[in-house]
């Protein structure tokens, strides 16, 4: 029995595929016909169950993980699994073209693993990579190019997890999610939303354009969109291996397709080839790294060491916020708290984090409580601090550090979307997964007869330093992966997990995490609740992000007092969680209502 999008499995193409793959005999029933083209997999925010949870921001994603749950696989067949659907139904978020964080708990080891399938740099880029005559490329110029394309990292991410720790081959995984792009899925406002805002840069390149605007315009909402060269590429890579895109074919067209754009005839856009080679694509390998680890309140948190910088900045501001009790006070005291937090946090993470195999990242001094002390001090219960905020020097914390010589520097351009998922199995294992292409849409090239978009994730790269004068840990560089805000998180108590979750958003993803992480944790909120709450994202900047909910809670006023200033955000990230309950179920969770709505579901048995 599944709770949460109950009439999901029924109706989706691909419910007995799996089944089939994962049982000895071949008694699965038949798959079952398509939903009518007008209608939608309905969505459900929560749902609780004794076999294992899903939760994603998709419910044909969230189905198929729940299938393989049911069928017998673990977590991480699940999350590979309902990844490869986001990559059909969330493709301008996500997909074998980009890359993510892969956190895990083991249940049997009773500890945290990681995989870092960030995507990296060609080996001919250095600091002047995005420059032109000495000035930076316009960012938008940038964002839609072959330049900005790095090798992808979610399609090794994928092997090695199951590999590692999944029952299911590859093929195995992917089988779904390829009936699913073959068969076709019903499009919502969301996604016809989004292919609108990007149909002027998709219409440049007729791949993109015959896959996403059929007739020459955004797919109607209600109408099945099919996408048989994914269909095929899932195909291949659960025949061939990864190899196809490292060494082989896949891969070959991913370099001409980013070397060599190839544009609508009559395109005015300027679009700069990119300088990947098969030896960098050859060359690709995941980040081995420990995860990151703090103690906040009697739990232990674990998250994403640099190249990301959501484990050390999350933790970072957690460390300062246990300098005082949040359980209990007032609304806009513990708000006040927390985007003091964030703010000083950021401060430290745009000094000191980059990828760590290329400069050198003081990840324990960060994360260390007696430099969090010396941070904590700066927060004044009566006043807001003025942005930007000098950063401290974590290996050498004062008494209490007011900032190291030199001016502070806010976050550099980060796009705003991605995807997240979080799984957990029967046996208690648990996987939180974000994965992007970088902003909506990526680079906007989708790789002919592949179906797949390429991402333009190396314009996460600082293109100059953001600070004259102080060093950037995150400027382009050869083989390099550029600095991301994902922050996966998995929280134990005693070493059994309690809670896990991640979300999209660029830079808003790290305020996000902790928003939710104290709003459960401290505040005693619903994980659902904690989930939907109205977010604001402070990142050492003059004015705070806040969605109009925010900006509509009586307490602005009071913040406002204390000297913070907020800018209008209309939606920061779409989070979704799992949480083991007293009673030893899990409970999964998602958005409410931020772009239509998440998708939880749950196995009962």
């Amino acid at each position: 029995m599944v709770t949460g999008d109950r009439t999901v499995g029924r109706s989706l193409l691909v419910a007995g595929a799996l089944l089939a793959l994962v049982t000895a005999c071949s008694s699965a029933p038949p798959a079952p016909a398509a939903p009518p083209a007008q209608q939608h997999p309905p969505r459900a925010a929560e749902a609780v169950g004794n076999g294992g949870v899903v939760s994603s921001v998709d419910p044909y994603a969230t189905a198929i993980g729940v299938d393989v749950l049911r069928a017998g696989g673990n977590a991480v067949d699940a999350a590979v699994a309902t990844a490869a659907a986001l990559g059909v139904t969330e493709p301008y978020s996500a997909g074998v073209g980009g890359g993510g964080y892969f956190v895990y708990y083991e249940a049997a080891s009773r500890k945290v693993f990681t995989l870092d399938g960030r995507e990296t740099a060609p080996a001919t880029a250095d600091e002047r990579y995005f420059t032109e005559n000495g000035q930076p490329i316009p960012f938008d110029q940038a964002v839609t190019s072959g330049l900005s394309v790095g090798v992808p990292g979610t399609p090794a991410t994928w092997d090695e997890a199951l590999r590692r720790w999944g029952t299911l081959r590859l093929g195995q995984a992917l089988t779904p999610a390829a009936k699913l792009a073959a068969d076709g899925f019903v499009v919502d406002e969301t996604f016809r939303s989004q292919t609108a805002e990007n149909a002027d840069r998709f219409a440049a390149f007729p791949a993109t354009a015959e896959l996403y605007l059929p007739g020459g315009a955004p797919p109607t909402v209600g109408t099945l969109l099919r996408n048989p060269g994914l269909a095929a590429t899932y195909d291949e890579l659960g025949r061939d291996g990864v190899g196809a895109i490292y060494k082989g074919p896949i891969g070959a067209d991913i370099i001409a397709t980013a070397t060599a754009p190839k544009l609508a005839p009559g395109s005015k856009r300027v679009v700069r080839p990119g300088k990947l080679t098969p030896a960098d694509l050859a060359g690709y390998q995941l980040a081995a790294q420990d995860p990151t680890h703090l103690r906040y309140r009697g739990l232990d948190v674990y998250g994403m060491a640099p190249s990301s910088s959501g484990g050390t900045t999350v933790g970072e501001a957690l460390n300062i916020l246990e300098r005082g009790e949040l359980r209990g006070l007032p609304t806009a005291e513990y708000l006040h708290r927390f985007l003091e937090a964030s703010r000083i946090a950021f401060s430290d993470r745009n000094r000191w984090v980059g990828d760590r195999a290329a400069v050198d990242v003081p990840t324990d001094a960060l994360l260390s409580k007696d430099f969090a002390n010396s941070r904590a001090c700066l927060v004044d219960p009566g006043h807001a601090l003025t942005s930007p905020v000098a950063p401290g020097d974590p290996r050498k914390p004062a008494a209490c550090a007011a900032g190291a010589p030199g001016p502070g520097s806010s976050a550099g351009n980060e796009g705003p979307n991605t995807t997240h998922l979080t799984v957990a199995d029967a046996k208690g294992n648990v996987v939180a997964y974000t994965l992007t292409i970088e902003q909506t849409g990526g680079s906007g090239m989708v790789v002919p007869g592949r179906g797949f978009l390429l991402n333009n994730e190396l314009t996460d790269f600082n293109f100059t330093p953001v600070t004259p004068g102080v060093p950037d840990p995150n400027l382009p560089g050869p083989g390099k992966r550029p600095r991301s805000s994902m922050s996966p998180t998995i929280v134990l108590d005693n070493g059994a997990p309690k809670l896990a979750l991640g979300s999209p958003g660029g830079a808003t993803i790290i305020t996000t995490v902790l928003q939710v992480l104290t709003g459960r944790l401290d505040r005693d909120l619903r994980l659902v609740d904690a989930i939907a709450a109205p977010r604001a994202s402070q990142r050492n900047r003059g004015e705070t992000e806040a969605e109009p909910a925010f900006l509509a809670l009586p307490e602005r006023a009071q913040l406002e007092a204390l000297g913070h200033k907020f800018s209008s955000n209309p939606e920061i990230g779409r989070t979704t969680g799992v949480e083991r309950l007293p009673d030893g179920r899990w409970l999964a969770a998602a958005e409410t209502s931020r772009s239509g709505g998440g998708s939880a579901m749950a196995v009962t048995r």
